[in-house]
């Protein structure tokens, strides 16, 4: 019997490896158990445009209608964020999305939704997880004959509450265009729709890759610049002198990235400071969240700002944690998952896209003429970029790690001004700059994240990085 191995965000694996109906069967009995246990009546399945997402959904399904739950499933391929939102909106218990979010297609997964909305809490996981491990296939309830379920169309009830988190007003008063990279995802033409849902010819939405492609053209449906060489292209040829920016998607469209005009790339970190600024432009307040790993743009434009911010270990779920239990203005990582007040706890990468046309519309000025006025209120440069580096193995990964513990009084000539140990090991160097070294749970993995006033700063210091790392063995 396989063992199977569930991260932070729930359970990802091969397909045809261990992902296979007889280990999603296995899962979804261990989770049909738990939401049983917990009085939990109605569940909604819903699945991307990964190999075979549907048949998996249906099996999930099939063993979760066996254990006596109401299942509604989707109707087609859709966004993890409006299978969260259905959660909310139809009044389900929970929710489970077959989905590898940003892995490579030969990957599927097994995501879990809570009542709130958003991913569930480690109790949860370890819940479910500790089922599996003891549920063997012929434990797993299945009815002979063949079950219907009630398939739902979600989308104009998202548009709907979209349209109470949009400032349509101000989204009225931008004329231009917008290109969303869907990265043959579950993202398709969902921004176009909603900008016709709502009737406005002013904004013209342009799609590419809006295709389900269970390949992904090959590549991880990861909206950073590697994977979207030819929108930076495209961008860098300056004939489509009306467009405002260009949006690409992941696998399952809670996580974004930008290009702008010119071919350059917006990361996150810049993402994350424009939503700040537009909620203050709005006049609302509240805490800012923010993953170890994001930039210190976001505590710096917080505190100028008068909000108080709060930092959480890396991973969207102790966002979720927070914004569950207080006021969270934007909540947000450094991998491009965001939240925001008035919306579900969950990353959406659909709605902070439209959410950044209204930042656009409402300061009258394009994304990084809005970022360069921050920096500048700020007082700090933003340069940014992350390392990941392959060991031979996970001995050598630990020994690495082990060596961060008492770190030297300073590297590269600059003094280590404090060292965190909260979620892998940060060095804090003088001048602001700073590294992060994390140790993946499951791969021979070391993730190496570092922020600088310059390029030249982090390139520097990443490059010192991967030089200590040698003496273990990267690849």
């Amino acid at each position: 019997m396989d063992e199977l191995v569930f991260g932070t965000d729930g359970w990802r694996d091969i397909i045809g490896d261990r992902f296979t109906f007889v280990n999603v069967g296995r899962v979804a009995q261990g989770y049909a158990d738990h939401l049983v246990e917990s009085d939990v009546s109605r569940v909604i399945v819903g699945y991307d445009t990964r190999f075979n997402g549907h048949v998996f959904a249906q099996r999930v399904a099939e063993v979760l209608g066996a254990n006596g739950l109401e299942v509604l499933i989707s109707d087609g391929p859709i966004p993890t964020p409006v299978l969260s939102f259905a959660v909310v909106h139809l009044g389900a218990g929970g929710g489970v999305m077959i989905t590898a979010s940003h892995n490579s297609a030969s990957y599927n997964g097994f995501k879990l939704k809570g009542a709130y909305g958003g991913t569930v809490t480690d109790d949860v996981y370890h819940d479910v997880a500790k089922r599996v491990e003891t549920i063997l296939p012929e434990d797993v309830r299945t009815e002979q004959r063949k079950q219907h379920f009630e398939l739902i169309d979600i989308q104009e009830s998202y548009f709907q509450h979209l349209s109470r988190l949009i400032d349509i007003d101000v989204v009225a008063t931008l004329q231009g265009t917008v290109i969303h990279d869907a990265m043959g995802g579950a993202g398709g033409a969902w921004i176009a729709e909603y900008i016709q849902f709502l009737g406005l010819e002013n904004i013209r939405i342009v799609g590419r890759r809006s295709s389900p492609d269970p390949m992904f053209s090959g590549m991880n449906p990861e909206p950073i610049p590697t994977n979207l060489v030819s929108l930076v292209s495209e961008l860098s040829m300056g004939s489509s002198r009306d467009v405002i920016f260009a949006t690409a998607t992941d696998g399952d469209s809670d996580r974004l990235g930008l290009v702008l005009p010119g071919g350059v790339y917006f990361n996150s970190h810049q993402i994350f400071a424009v939503l700040i600024d537009l909620f203050v432009r709005r006049g609302a307040t509240g805490r800012v969240v923010k993953s170890l790993s994001v930039s210190r743009v976001i505590e710096r434009l917080a505190h100028a700002r008068g909000l108080e911010v709060f930092e959480t270990p890396v991973g969207f779920k102790y966002i979720v944690e927070a914004m569950l239990q207080e006021n969270v203005l934007v909540g947000g990582e450094e991998s491009g998952g965001l939240g925001v007040s008035g919306h579900i706890p969950e990353r959406d990468g659909i709605a902070n896209s439209l959410l950044l046309i209204e930042a656009v519309g409402r300061a009258g000025a394009p994304l990084n003429e809005i970022f360069k006025s921050i920096e500048r209120e700020v007082g700090w440069s933003h340069a940014y970029d992350r390392l990941d580096l392959e060991l031979i193995g996970n001995t050598q990964k630990d020994l690495f790690m082990s060596s961060l513990e008492h770190p030297p009084i300073s590297f590269l000539g600059r003094a280590v001004n404090s060292v965190e140990n909260r979620d892998g090991i940060k060095i804090n160097l003088e001048g602001g700059a700073w590294i992060l070294v994390r140790a993946s749970g499951t791969e021979p993995v070391l993730r190496i994240y570092c922020e600088a006033q310059t390029s030249g700063e982090v390139e520097q210091i990443l490059g010192k990085a991967k030089q200590l790392t040698a003496n273990y063995g990267n690849n």
